[in-house]
């Protein structure tokens, strides 16, 4: 019962060698948004790893590297979500139907292209920053809270396309135990932190508020492709906060 939805979560949203010896159930698809935290931790426990093993590299080299196993480890499945988004936003102009008929379009429009190179360059320098600082607990904390706001997106917003894999997602998603495994996590970064990373939680709550206006304003709900713009995004402007506090505190 908890092992397959774990593989689910974890071939889903990673690249790592998991193979699934049965079809998943739309029940199993459900219960794997409650393992999204989890995965959340593991990238960023293998990103960290990878860069305490850099540790004489040169900073630039590192946050390189860093950013191009991120890309890989996740088969850029976000930023899929992201270049499909930025292209509806921009060629929708406004209509509903045409932004998730741009969505649904596999080839990259010039605003998606535009939006993948900002948010790689953008990772790429407040990686760099905060490795310079040995700040590493900022990126695994962007990498957990960027993995919670799905099921927190899923049990707020509607979905809405009538088929696919987020619909299994938004239909069997159990609610009770997603609120509880959101508010552990968001509690437990509170807790391991000594609330000395409140702010990061708070900008990335913010974040996610602010761009499901933008989603319910606009298509009436979430897809795919906009749950993975709001987990690149998310990502990187608590990376972006991380940064601005950290020049702050200097």
């Amino acid at each position: 019962m908890i092992i397959k939805p774990f593989l689910v979560a974890m071939q889903f949203l990673t690249r790592l060698p998991v193979r699934l010896t049965v079809q998943p159930s739309d029940k199993d698809l459900g219960y794997s948004l409650l393992f999204y935290p989890l995965i959340g931790l593991i990238i960023g426990l293998i990103l960290m790893g990878l860069g305490w093993a850099l540790n004489n590299s040169p900073p630039l080299v590192t946050a390189a590297l860093l950013v191009a196993v991120w890309v890989l480890l996740t088969g850029g499945l976000h930023l899929d979500g992201l270049s499909d988004s930025a292209d509806a936003w921009i060629g929708g102009m406004g209509d509903r139907k045409k932004t998730l008929a741009i969505m649904k379009d596999p080839n990259c429009g010039p605003a998606g292209v535009v939006a993948i190179v900002l948010i790689l360059l953008l990772k790429f320098v407040t990686l760099y920053t905060l490795i310079s600082a040995n700040e590493w607990i900022a990126l695994l904390l962007a990498i957990i809270l960027a993995r919670t706001l799905l099921p927190l997106l899923f049990l707020t917003t509607p979905y809405v396309r009538s088929n696919g894999l987020g619909a299994s997602l938004a239909a069997h998603q159990p609610r009770q135990l997603s609120i509880f495994i959101i508010t552990a996590t968001f509690l437990l970064m509170f807790l391991l932190t000594d609330m000395h990373y409140l702010w990061l939680s708070l900008t990335v709550v913010i974040i996610f508020w602010f761009l499901r206006h933008l989603m319910l304003h606009r298509i009436g709900g979430t897809t795919g492709d906009t749950a993975g713009a709001l987990v690149e995004i998310a990502e990187t402007v608590a990376l972006l906060a991380s940064v601005i506090a950290l020049n702050n505190s200097l």
